[in-house]
């Protein structure tokens, strides 16, 4: 599963991934400085971790983890493959959730490709380049279904109604994720076509280091602009964070953290709203000799969930055993928390809940 950092050149957004992944990828004062996509893994902060290692005090800790990538710039015509149009769409197919960062911060010294700083113009136009390559990919599907509709054929004819929606809605500039459909329309016949702009996004606020705390207009209008897509709005400072963190001590980003009225950098809330818009969750395992964040998708199963361990767990699996966070940091350890019967033995049906502490038992 990985999330897609995008926007129009000179943005911020190589700025913003190297700030999340420390992968040092190129970035500059001009215009597709990125070329090929940059992948990094990036660890997701998680407090229950260092909780867990505090008690257990295991041998080494393990956290979760998520791929972003780092994608070349859009500009007007993308769709038509102006500059790196196809590269870029492409690339943005091939993700699973979208990261948009919008400039919401004036500065001379950074050219802007349209000459002024408009976050909303700047969404538009990466709005209506998807917009453009969806109602392309909607339009060919929906001549085949037509044809075959006219024959008789239900199933043809619903996706008809459906793809229908979707072209009216694409042509009023309206993405896919906003537009209303049942579950079934979508599930049936909307999320086969891998839609771009049914991708779940998260906005970011890219804003100077004054407005880290609370925004500003950009990001209030920004705020307004996207209240019907169920959308995150995050507010980033990213030239600060990346000061932040090649700062050499913990002691010293604590207090530049502090002086701008921070309680964490930006980032790690960026990238627990990245794994969430993932539809990502965390089970732990902790024993002296690890204790490891696993990452799992919302709604696995046990034998699932073993699975990202080793495929012979699943197919071998038996039982779980399961402890939740909550009563393994109250009773502060696995035979204290078996001693107050809190520990609960699961079968194949058991829905995996975030931050579960679980031990598989297996045969193969």
């Amino acid at each position: 599963m990985k999330a897609g950092i995008v926007g129009l050149p000179n943005v911020g957004k190589s700025t913003l991934f190297n700030c999340l992944s420390n992968a040092k990828a190129q970035s500059a004062n001009f215009p597709f400085c990125t070329i090929e996509p940059n992948i990094g893994v990036v660890n997701v902060p998680d407090k229950r971790l260092e909780k867990l290692e505090s008690l257990v005090n295991p041998e080494r800790v393990l956290p979760a983890t998520v791929d972003i990538v780092d994608i070349a710039g859009l500009v007007r015509g993308a769709s038509k493959g102006e500059g790196l149009g196809n590269q870029f769409l492409g690339n943005i197919r091939e993700t699973d959730a979208i990261i948009h960062v919008l400039r919401c911060f004036d500065n001379d010294n950074i050219v802007h490709v349209d000459a002024t700083v408009d976050p909303i113009r700047d969404k538009e136009t990466i709005d209506i380049e998807l917009q453009l390559k969806d109602l392309e990919t909607v339009e060919k599907k929906l001549e085949k279904v037509k044809r075959t509709a006219k024959t008789g054929n239900k199933e043809a004819q619903k996706e008809e109604v459906t793809l229908t929606k979707l072209k009216t809605g694409l042509e009023s500039a309206i993405s896919v994720r906003a537009i209303e459909l049942t579950k079934d329309e979508h599930d049936d016949f909307v999320k086969p076509l891998q839609l771009l702009t049914d991708k779940p996004i998260l906005y970011v606020c890219n804003v100077d280091e004054a407005s880290a705390k609370n925004g500003n207009a950009y990001v209030e209008a920004v705020k307004e602009a996207v209240a019907n897509e169920n959308a995150e709005v995050i507010v980033l400072a990213v030239a600060t964070e990346a000061d932040i963190t090649e700062l050499d001590s913990y002691e010293e980003r604590q207090l530049f953290l502090e002086d701008l009225g921070l309680d964490e950098p930006g980032s790690s809330k960026l990238i627990r709203a990245a794994y969430k818009l993932l539809n990502l969750q965390t089970y732990f395992t902790a024993g002296v000799k690890e204790v490891r964040a696993w990452t799992i998708l919302a709604g696995s199963t046990a034998p699932q969930a073993a699975s990202v361990i080793h495929t012979d767990f699943e197919k071998g699996f038996i039982r779980a055993e399961v402890m939740k966070y909550e009563d393994f940091v109250t009773y502060g350890s696995e035979a204290k928390v078996k001693e107050a019967g809190k520990l609960s033995i699961e079968g194949k049906e058991y829905i995996v809940q975030d931050g579960d502490i679980m031990h598989f038992r297996f045969n193969v």
